[in-house]
């Protein structure tokens, strides 16, 4: 009897989702994905340039660890990425898209830079610290707050909303410049140089330790905090289901709002921290699209605080890295941005592999007559 149906034809392959992967095999995955950039960088470097690739590799290692004040750089680099990717892991774990942490960072910098400016020696250097402490992480909480106002009760997109307020701290930013700057330059000098009222000091004779300490303590009370506290469970289970939270009698206007209370305030003390401990100016690029990687480096690490070390250690040194070659070799700058792009590309999507698994089709055998 012939068969009339159709032969269906199966796929070569087809994409399931991970229901679950170890630890160690996604880092071997992530590993992998960083070895295979590496190789592709150095098909780069041969193509652009006539210098071993091995030795540009050296370069790129000498450029993070190659002296005492490069390894504390790495170090401050670190702390500032990691600090703002601690202030938007609890608004991304509760699935509130917060894009805005490069303007709030921005505010955050931009109120201490003012009360250097206006206060200037009126006040002893630790009341000053004080209060740009206070007034920063105040300005970031507003900048927060406002989107997460409109998100609660009306419902309005975040991701726009915080993005476009970007740009709106970025024109506040210029337009304070232009005030205190009378000669049109757009450029804001080094504030108090002389007498370095405002400054954090220098712990055991190291500039950046203060900024670097802070994190590392910020960073352990953050993953307790989500981890182990009622708020933070609230958190994920906000980001889980917000009907599954209602129905269990959680406020969620109210976690929202918290939430972003707290993602403010930590932005606006990274703004504290790049104004008062590293560069003692205000300027549009004070964040340097750190409010933007941080989202990558919380994402990577899965929104764990203590994984997020290891996430921005990675990113930073192979930025570092990155720009040593293009200074080492003369290179122009746009080489240290391709190679970091390359390697940045491969680590994202590594974690397609990490989620989800490549099944190949299985032959059929054919059954006996």
């Amino acid at each position: 009897m012939k068969n009339n149906e159709k032969q269906v034809h199966e796929p070569l392959f087809h994409i399931t989702r991970r229901s679950d992967i170890a630890a160690g095999k996604a880092w071997l995955i992530r590993l992998i994905a960083i070895v295979a950039a590496l190789i592709v960088c150095a098909l780069v470097i041969v193509m652009i340039t006539d210098y071993n690739p091995v030795q540009v590799y050296v370069k790129m290692f000498e450029g993070a660890f190659g002296s005492e004040r490069k390894v504390m750089m790495l170090l401050q680099n670190i702390a500032m990425l990691l600090c703002i990717s601690l202030a938007v892991t609890p608004a991304f774990k509760m699935k509130f898209w917060n894009l805005g942490a490069e303007g709030q960072v921005l505010v955050g910098g931009l109120a201490s830079a003012a009360c250097m400016f206006y206060v200037k020696d009126s006040l002893p250097s630790p009341l000053l610290i004080l209060m740009m402490l206070v007034t920063s992480i105040l300005s970031g909480i507003i900048w927060g707050l406002i989107p997460a106002f409109f998100k609660s009760y009306w419902g309005t997109n975040e991701s726009l909303f915080t993005l476009m307020m970007n740009y709106v701290a970025m024109q506040l930013v210029s337009f304070c410049i232009m005030v205190w700057v009378p000669s049109g330059s757009n450029v804001m000098g080094i504030i108090n140089q002389r007498s370095e009222n405002g400054w954090l000091p220098s712990l055991f004779g190291q500039r950046y330790l203060i900024n670097i300490l802070v994190v590392a303590i910020l960073t352990v009370v953050m993953f307790v905090y989500l981890k182990y506290s009622k708020q933070g469970y609230e958190i994920a289970v906000v980001g889980g289901s917000e009907n599954t939270a209602r129905y269990i009698g959680i406020n969620v206007k109210k976690v929202i709002l918290r939430t972003m209370v707290i993602s403010g305030g930590i932005c606006g003390l990274a703004g504290f921290l790049l104004v008062s401990g590293t560069n003692h100016t205000i300027s549009r690029d004070l964040a340097g699209g750190m409010g933007f990687t941080a989202i990558m480096v919380s994402w990577l690490a899965k929104f764990n605080p203590l994984m997020m070390v290891l996430t921005s250690f990675l990113i930073v040194f192979l930025q570092r890295g990155a720009g040593e070659i293009a200074m080492a070799f003369r290179l122009n700058e746009s080489v240290s941005d391709i190679l970091t792009g390359i390697i940045i590309f491969f680590i994202i999507g590594c974690e397609f592999f990490i989620n989800y698994k490549i099944n190949l089709r299985a032959k059929k055998k054919e059954a006996a007559i």
